[in-house]
Parts: structure tokens; sequence; C-alpha cells
């Protein structure tokens, strides 16, 4: 008996619980991507899909014509590389505060503190900032008692990234610190002991111990955001946006969205969404084979 039968004899049970994710998936992502074509025809839902004309690459001319993409894409790639640069590193720093706190009680009161935010939605968050940006609001009169004046902060095109990527972080760093907490939970105590006898201290045994345990993490996530780099969430974007703020606020999800369902252009708006995932899809591989080669960990 060969060795692949052998492992198919041991975890057969395994294997068959694999069958219902396999079928799902199957069945609402593979199937459904069909749909790409629309970016290639000029599609009428009275027609559908099959019975629609095809366009070629029509759609595609008139995006990259568009006046408006170009500042749109600009917008996006500011945003997601803002995002990305602020909430990727902070839940590292404090995944290793944590793990290097004396008091497991504390730690643990932090990582709960930092955690709750991620359990409130998106709504709530963009309403709760709302009140408290408002020219009424907490923030304004804080100002107005430094001697400062009043600002209409969420109207206001200078603010509007700051105050997105700023509450993504307050949202999502505890959350996205657990992975790493996880990781450095696994790290032999009798390494922090022979360090300890060594003489090292705490940033030592950081820089030492720690970072080496979760640099094939990091590189795995951080190959994983670079893929979704272009696919800011839409929902907090489009809640965020208003007329006076439209030219910051405006991103790639947002303008499919207008285009796709409000304007009833269904082959542009999946031509543009199509680019999207085809840039995204480069970044991937760039960052993953950037990763392989430098930490040896990657994806695939």
């Amino acid at each position: 008996m060969t060795k692949n039968k052998l492992l198919w004899k041991r975890w057969r049970v395994l294997y068959l619980m694999l069958i219902p994710g396999i079928i799902y998936i199957f069945i609402f992502n593979y199937i459904p991507m069909y749909g790409v074509t629309i970016a290639f025809k000029d599609f009428y839902a009275s027609k559908g899909i099959l019975g629609s004309p095809w366009v070629g690459l029509e759609h595609f001319k008139r995006v990259f014509r568009s006046p408006d993409f170009l500042p749109i894409l600009w917008n996006t790639l500011i945003l997601s590389i803002y995002q990305l640069v602020l909430t990727f590193p902070i839940p590292i720093f404090l995944a290793l505060l944590i793990n290097s706190c004396q008091s497991k009680k504390f730690g643990k009161f932090v990582q709960n503190v930092t955690y709750a935010p991620y359990l409130v939605s998106v709504v709530v968050l963009v309403g709760m900032m709302m009140i408290m940006f408002a020219p009424r609001g907490v923030f304004n009169n804080i100002l107005e008692l430094a001697g400062g004046e009043r600002q209409l902060f969420m109207g206001d095109e200078k603010y509007f990234r700051h105050i997105f990527v700023l509450s993504a972080v307050w949202q999502t760093t505890g959350w996205n610190s657990i992975i790493y907490l996880a990781t450095l939970s696994g790290v032999s105590p009798e390494l922090y002991e022979a360090a300890r006898m060594d003489g090292a201290n705490k940033l030592q045994r950081i820089i030492h111990i720690d970072m080496p345990h979760i640099i094939p993490t990091i590189a795995i996530i951080l190959t994983l955001n670079a893929g979704a780099v272009m696919s800011m969430g839409f929902e907090k974007a489009y809640l965020m946006q208003n007329d006076l703020n439209i030219g910051v606020s405006e991103i790639l999800s947002t303008y499919v969205y207008k285009k796709g369902l409000l304007d009833i252009d269904y082959g542009y708006s999946a031509a543009v969404g199509l680019f999207n995932n085809v840039i995204n899809l480069i970044i991937l591989l760039l960052v993953n084979k950037a990763a392989k080669k430098i930490t040896k960990s990657s994806l695939f």
C-alpha cells in the first residue's frame, strides 16, 4: 500500500468533512465567477449574461478615458497605503507589549479593552464619529477650550483620511493582535529563562526571541493585507462620504456601487471591479515573492 493510500485511510473522516466546504466554495465562489464576463458585454438584465452582446474591451477603454477614474484610483491608493502603514504594525507592537507584561491580569485587561471596539459595527462607529466630530461635538468643544476654532471635521477633505484611518486603528488593533499573541504563546518558557540567565533585558528578549517567532506570521499577514490594498471597505467610506469631502472620499468601491447600481451601468462597473482585482492579484504575487525571498515564509 502506497504512502498516499495510508494517509487517506488514516485521515479519511477529516477528508470527508471537507466535502461540504468544498461544495459550498465551488457553488458560491467559483460558479459566480462567470459573471465577470459582464465586463466584456453590453449587459441587459432582460437578456441575461448569455444573451447580452459582446463589446470586447470597450468598457475598459471607457474606464481609462474617464476623467474621474485616475483621481479615484489615486484616492484609493493613498487611503489604502495610509491605512496599511498604520493598522499593520501597531497590532504587532501591542501583542509584544502584552506578551512581555509581567502582570498577566493587566495584560488580559488591556487585551479585552483593545479588542472590544472590534465588536462595534461600522454603522455605529460612523454614527459615533458624526456626533463626536460635529460642530458642537466633543472634539470641537475641546478644541475651543484649548483656544482653537471649531472645525467642520466630517466635511473637510483634509481631515477625512486621518479620521478614516485612525478610527480603523482604534477599531481593529486589538482584534488584529490576537493572531500574534497566539503565535507568541507557543514560545517555549525555557528560552526566556535562558535569556534571563544570560543577562538579557526585556527589550533584548523581544528582539531575539519574540520577533524571530512571529516573523513568519508577519510575512503571511502582510501578504494578505497587501493583496487587498485596493479593496477598501465600501461601507465605511460610503457612510462618511458627503458633498464636501467627495474629492478625497470617492474610492473605487463607492465608484463601482454608484456606476453599477445607481447609474445601472453594469458592464462599466464590472470592468472597474475586474481591473481592481487584477491589480490586487499582481500586488499579492509580488509581495508573496518578496516575503518568500526575505523571510522564507509565504502563502504559496
